[in-house]
């Protein structure tokens, strides 16, 4: 038997139980892992509150760290006693122990601490994905303007250090002074208070009215039609989540009066669903975190126990960096 978080269906945190289940063996293409820490992020809520529906009970969490204890037939790149993390479907992460596919569960760097490891694939990948995977026409080059939402956020601390390794002007948003700073000393060219800033004004301003090649966004409602306003003509809007709600339809025409922008909806799963792709996408954050060009913050920590209040704070935006459930 182990421990595990599960929803019957879909609310609010209360809805978050800690249940006793069994885990069983691993079949083939899969392997079990004893967690050491868990991941928590907006995509967790959004599964919670059904804004993904999901079929119930709900055994919620997409990333964690730990030890594997047993491997399925035809698993090669993992063995038992290997150091592991992982971002993956299906959910069920917020657990001791799970029976989980392979694929996308990577090797630990033994560099690299379980804490850390927990915190940061899910984030990372995505970072990874959106500066390197989802780009502009003719790609980003040293000295561009990117305009990145969020930037205090999991996502965004991780991005802005990464975007400044690769020599990129990162105009990062925030909804404080407090997290601007941070977003600023994790290595963001601007930064701008969307409460108490107009940001397309100072977009604009920043950029001499040119306006910037891309904006990342996991907002969604409140910064959908200033941020398309804030594109180059033949500018990327790069949708990766929706925070503060879905934004409203758009009609295609719009696009091509607002200079031929591009539009995309990404999604980290349909980015790793090979194992040489996880692999690579990995890799490569691995290097960026042990080489020093990335450092993982992790500003918050909770007992599994207390997961709701760790939903809470999150959807209350009381949260910076990146947040662990511990065992």
């Amino acid at each position: 038997m182990t421990q595990a978080v599960i929803i019957h269906q879909h609310g609010g945190p209360e809805e978050l139980k800690l249940v006793d289940v069994t885990v069983g063996q691993p079949g083939p293409g899969e392997i079990r892992i004893r967690h050491k820490a868990i991941g928590l992020n907006f995509i967790d809520v959004y599964q919670r509150t059904g804004v993904y529906p999901m079929p119930m009970p709900l055994h919620l969490g997409m990333e964690a760290s730990g030890i594997i204890e047993a491997v399925g037939e035809g698993v090669t790149h993992l063995k038992v006693g290997d150091r592991a993390a992982y971002a993956s479907h299906p959910s069920g992460s917020y657990c001791e122990e799970r029976v989980m596919p392979a694929k996308c569960v990577c090797k630990l760097p033994d560099a690299i601490s379980f804490e850390t490891g927990a915190a940061m694939m899910l984030k990372g990948l995505t970072a990874q994905y959106l500066l390197k995977r989802t780009l502009p026409q003719g790609g980003l080059h040293a000295g561009d303007f990117i305009l990145f939402h969020a930037a205090a956020g999991g996502v965004g601390l991780i991005a802005c250090q990464w975007a400044k390794a690769l020599g990129y002007q990162l105009i990062g948003t925030a909804g404080s002074d407090a997290k601007c700073e941070l977003a600023k000393a994790n290595g963001a060219a601007y930064v701008i208070n969307y409460n108490t800033e107009d940001f397309l004004v100072r977009v604009k301003e920043i950029t001499g009215g040119k306006g910037v090649k891309v904006v990342y966004d996991s907002v969604g409602k409140d910064t959908w039609d200033k941020s398309l306003d804030c594109l180059t003509p033949l500018g990327l809007m790069a949708s990766f989540g929706n925070a503060s709600g879905a934004p409203a339809p758009i009609a295609p025409g719009l696009l091509g009066a607002k200079g031929s922008i591009y539009l995309t909806r990404q999604t980290l799963f349909n980015h790793i669903v090979t194992r040489e792709s996880t692999q690579a996408m990995a890799d490569d954050l691995f290097e960026a975190v042990t080489s020093g060009k990335v450092k993982i913050h992790i500003d918050q920590t909770y007992p599994l126990a207390n997961v709701a209040q760790a939903h809470r704070d999150l959807e209350a935006r009381k949260t910076t960096g990146c947040t662990i459930l511990t065992l």
